[in-house]
């Protein structure tokens, strides 16, 4: 019975044997080399497969090294073909297939049918309007000739509005002569003399409008008009013009920093206009990075009021009568 076993399990061994042989491919590598083996399919990457040369011995080839016939034998399985196809050349016939162009042709708007001028022009839209803006300048060139040669506009206009004739018209007229009206005739006038203006005796004549003449009492006739101060120009700086920061005011107003004014400019106020309101102020307390601190009047005290500069809009410097 164990001898029966024994020659069963010789003959699995060599029937595998067998079939593991009748498995084993021939390559022809790109190199020369003949390899004989087994392809795994399973091993197979982007690099190259490995192929069981052996019992125990496996070689990695890469996929550069295997002929196209046996690349193309790989790409029918499944499991290689992602990797192999990169490698596989084409042939000239299915490289044409690849890269041939298919023209098609686009579509192709119909011509309109042959026919004259007037008839192309009065068959669309485009040209009825042409030649009624045409028609319309004719007859408005024609009023504009009856009025330079002073021709009836209703003539010349209504023998322009002719069709066939409209062109015609307005080049006649305007080589005609300039139609003169006769003038008319003139008429005599006759003025009256003003009458005679009554001169005031000596008597009646007041002695105070005599030239040189003095009065007793020293009085004199006051004629001269109230002369009244010239006020300094006012001056506007607008934003967008200027930019509102502490050396702006430094440079700009630099009197109004300090406590007593000047004689010239103790009466110059400035009137800042921002977001917030409007404020008439006579000196500048304080001055920072980024706001200003304005002294301004209320009723008989004074309030400090802080301006940022980025709020300022309009800032005028003025006498404190102007009116603006």
């Amino acid at each position: 019975m164990r001898r029966y076993h024994l020659v069963l399990a010789v003959a699995i061994l060599l029937s595998w044997l067998g079939l593991r042989t009748a498995r084993a491919d021939e390559f022809r590598l790109t190199t020369g080399e003949t390899l004989t083996g087994e392809v795994l399919d399973t091993s197979g990457n982007d690099q190259g497969v490995q192929v069981k040369v052996g019992e125990g011995d496996y070689r990695k080839v890469p996929w550069t090294s295997f002929s196209q016939d046996d690349l193309k034998k790989f790409a029918q399985n499944r499991r290689m073909q992602p990797f192999v196809e990169p490698f596989i050349e084409p042939s000239p016939e299915e490289r044409i297939q690849k890269t041939e162009v298919t023209i098609h042709q686009p579509p192709r708007l119909e011509r309109p049918p042959a026919q004259g001028l007037l008839g192309a022009f009065f068959g669309s839209t485009l040209g009825v309007f042409v030649m009624l803006v045409l028609y319309a300048a004719t007859i408005y060139a024609a009023y504009e000739i009856a009025l330079f040669r002073a021709q009836p506009p209703l003539l010349v206009c209504g023998l322009a509005a002719i069709p066939g004739f409209g062109l015609l018209s307005p080049i006649v007229f305007l080589s005609m002569p300039t139609k003169v009206k006769s003038s008319a005739p003139a008429v005599e006038t006759f003025t009256e003399e003003p009458p005679p203006v009554a001169v005031a005796a000596d008597d009646d004549v007041n002695p105070m409008h005599a030239d040189g003449a003095a009065h007793p009492g020293g009085l004199k006739l006051h004629s001269e008009a109230e002369s009244k101060p010239v006020l300094p120009e006012t001056i506007t700086y607008q934003r967008g013009q200027f930019t509102f920061n502490r050396r702006f005011f430094e440079t700009k107003f630099p009197g109004f920093f300090g406590v007593v004014r000047r004689d010239a400019e103790k009466d110059m106020v400035l009137v800042i206009k921002s977001a917030r309101g409007e404020y008439v102020g006579q000196r500048i307390s304080r001055i920072a990075a980024n706001d200003l601190h304005l002294q301004v009047q209320r009723g008989p005290a004074t309030e400090e009021i802080t301006i940022p500069f980025q709020e300022i809009q309009e800032i005028r410097l003025k006498h404190k009568d102007a009116e603006k």
